[in-house]
């Protein structure tokens, strides 16, 4: 198998436009200029025809609603010329311009079903591919007024954003060369993997995609065995598939291990801009979950598909690069890459601090809140790690002092004078919301089951909101280095409290938080609140990134989520205690009660009656949790209602028990 060939071999990518567009057609697209119509025609032509090779007889408009999942609405290529004929066409316009239903996916209010009409428009920066045997075109989905209906064009309005600032503050440093600046994204994805038969014993995962009721197994994730672990055969299997479909969709899958838990799973891309990470890591996920049922498996990608082990997470690895390749967070071997790369971290520094609760509610979902505050996932507090000589370089900026380089001489700061600093030069911190790891930020908050669009259009819209605010005040300065040295010492002083390299875990950081006055929005509802906050409506009004229906009805759609979600939980635990969890229990009595007939006073029977108490006791408790969550449809009340279950899931023995218990699920492949 020649991989080289392979890669990318379903994409409609750069070799092949320049081999079949005319050099100005070509020219045009990359350099991102309006295409004219007879432009538009030539460029679907040759979609159409190289489509028609691989034997594609449709096309859809790849789109990115706010369900979080991918639409696609599918059209021939087929047009009817008379007598019963057709030919195969594929006009610019249908390539440029779709029409799907907005009424019937989420909008927020945006739309109603008397205000049906919505568009698709292509994305030319992102490729077309051939998945399932159809011609697929990224596109942006808006609907009639030109409102945001979809979750890709914010993300492109934030890197025409970061772009314009980034390059702003670029020119300031005399870098005439650089004409674009791209934020880069590198999106760990993990999974679980379980037998796809013992999935469909389980109501509860095919409703919700997480088990609702489960008795802790006798081993879990304590031995720390299953980490970087030898591969299964069958999961190894489905590793090959799934890298092998990805590459042919040039998505350049590059890692695969055994994550910490049992059955769970990571893959890991290499970097490329975000629009195109983002357009990726969705393909990730479904070809994940179809391939999987290939073989017979079931992945699972809810943020908390277990109780008691670790979830599941979607590391978002953040940066900018330009378009000569020069990463902005390297620190660099010049002085004065070293002054670039401290004004771009201080820019971060300050972006993270002002709209800490923004970055909060960019990952919150019902089920990353199962999720957030432990297993190697961070809690709900945002704060940013730098490790240790980064750290110091900042703090002895601060002070106005010489910072001593482990092992060099003893060096002056101020800016034209830093010492290289070294990547990787501290510790890894699992617990950090966000972490500088060497060139790049690993925001470590995002659900595996997340589109990654929406955290990182935030990200890229609150760091250029700082970068606008950097350029503003360094353009009017006649002394560039001395105005840069107070711009990066004051930032360092006003932000400082947003740097955190300890335990994140630990009680006594929450206090410390709290005396920093952090904010720890610990529930999806006070999360997304502030996304309706002025600070908010201001900033993304600013970039034009959203106005303030579009941000409203994201609020809106957001909420309904996370109501739907806990009701959709609810209905199904319900149902799952009355088919499942009381007739097992009533069975075990009825059992237990026999026996203790039949021995009657000759023989101790004190087992079968300790044994029957206990499950009476439990089970007397069910009509009363039952009508409360019936009534509530509350997180707390699902809660008390499972300790009940799972407490007599422990009693009853397996055979009666009518779910697969975690032991088995854990242990299915």
């Amino acid at each position: 198998m020649n991989i080289p060939e392979l890669f990318g071999c379903m994409v409609f990518g750069d070799a092949e436009m320049q081999a079949r567009l005319p050099a100005e057609v070509y020219a045009a697209i990359k350099q991102g200029s309006r295409l004219s119509t007879a432009m538009a025609n030539t460029v679907a032509a040759a979609m159409k025809d190289w489509a028609l090779e691989h034997g594609v007889t449709h096309y859809t408009h790849w789109f990115q609603p706010m369900t979080g999942v991918t639409a696609e609405k599918h059209d021939s290529f087929i047009e009817p010329v008379g007598d019963g004929e057709v030919i195969m066409k594929f006009s610019g316009k249908a390539l440029v311009c779709g029409e799907p239903d907005a009424s019937s996916l989420p909008s927020g209010g945006l739309r109603c079903t008397f205000e049906a009409r919505g568009y698709t428009a292509w994305d030319p920066t992102a490729h077309a591919f051939i998945k399932d045997e159809t011609l697929c075109i990224p596109t942006a989905f808006c609907c009639y007024n030109g409102e945001s209906l979809d979750k890709k064009t914010p993300l492109l309005r934030s890197m025409q954003a970061i772009n314009e600032q980034a390059l702003r503050v670029l020119r300031l440093f005399g870098n005439e060369q650089v004409t674009h600046v791209d934020a880069t994204v590198g999106a760990e994805q993990e999974y679980f993997l379980i037998d796809k038969a013992m999935f469909l014993q389980r109501p509860d995962l095919i409703h919700t995609g997480r088990t609702l009721l489960g008795a802790p197994p006798p081993k879990g994730q304590e031995l720390e065995d299953h980490y970087f672990g030898a591969i299964k055969p069958r999961v190894s299997a489905f590793m090959k598939e799934l890298d092998l479909e990805l590459w042919k969709l040039g998505v350049p899958s590059k890692t695969r291990h055994n994550e910490t838990a049992p059955a769970q799973h990571e893959l890991a891309p290499v970097f490329t801009t975000v629009n195109t990470a983002t357009d990726h890591n969705q393909l990730v996920m479904e070809l994940a979950k179809s391939i999987a049922e290939r073989h017979n498996l079931a992945c699972l990608l809810h943020e908390k598909p277990f109780a008691g082990i670790n979830g599941s997470g979607k590391h978002n690895n953040w940066s900018l690069s330009t378009n000569s390749g020069q990463n902005l967070f390297e620190p660099g071997d010049t002085p004065h890459e070293n002054a670039q790369f401290l004004l771009f971290l201080t820019a971060v520094i300050k972006a993270v601090d002002d709209y800490q609760d923004l970055l909060r509610a960019s990952a919150a979902s019902a089920g990353n809140d199962h999720r957030l505050g432990a297993h190697e996932a961070p809690p709900a507090i945002i704060s940013l790690f730098l490790g240790n000589e980064l750290t110091d370089i900042l703090k002895a900026i601060e002070m106005g002092e010489d910072y001593q380089a482990p092992g060099r001489a003893r060096l002056k700061i101020g800016v034209s004078s830093l010492p290289r600093i070294p990547k990787d030069s501290t510790d890894r911190n699992r617990t950090s919301p966000m972490a500088f790891t060497g060139n790049k930020f690993e925001f470590r908050m995002l659900g595996s089951a997340f589109s990654i669009a929406g955290p990182n259009f935030v990200l890229n819209t609150m760091v250029a909101e700082v970068l606008r605010q950097f350029a503003d005040e360094l353009e009017q300065e006649s002394d560039f280095t001395a105005a840069l040295n107070t711009l990066i010492q004051c930032t360092i002083k006003a932000h400082k409290r947003i740097l955190f390299n300890g335990n994140n875990y630990a009680q006594e950081w929450t206090l410390e938080a709290k005396l920093r006055g952090l904010s720890n929005l610990s529930d999806t509802p006070s999360a997304l609140q502030v996304m309706l906050a002025p600070q908010s409506i201001e900033l993304f009004a600013r970039h034009a990134v959203l106005n303030e229906s579009e941000l409203h009805a994201r609020h809106e759609i957001l909420m309904q989520s996370y109501r739907k979600t806990i009701h959709i939980e609810a209905l199904t635990m319900l149902m799952l205690v009355k088919d499942a969890v009381i007739p097992a229990c009533v069975a075990y009595q009825n059992q237990l009660s026999e026996l203790y007939q039949r021995k009657g006073s000759e023989f101790d029977s004190s087992l079968e009656r300790n044994l029957l108490a206990k499950i009476a006791d439990l089970s007397a408790k069910l009509p009363e949790q039952i009508s409360a969550l019936q009534s509530e449809k509350s997180l707390a009340a699902m809660a008390a209602l499972r300790q009940t279950c799972d407490a007599l899931e422990a009693l009853v023995p397996q055979q009666l028990w009518p779910l697969p218990s975690y032991a088995q699920l854990l242990n299915s492949i």
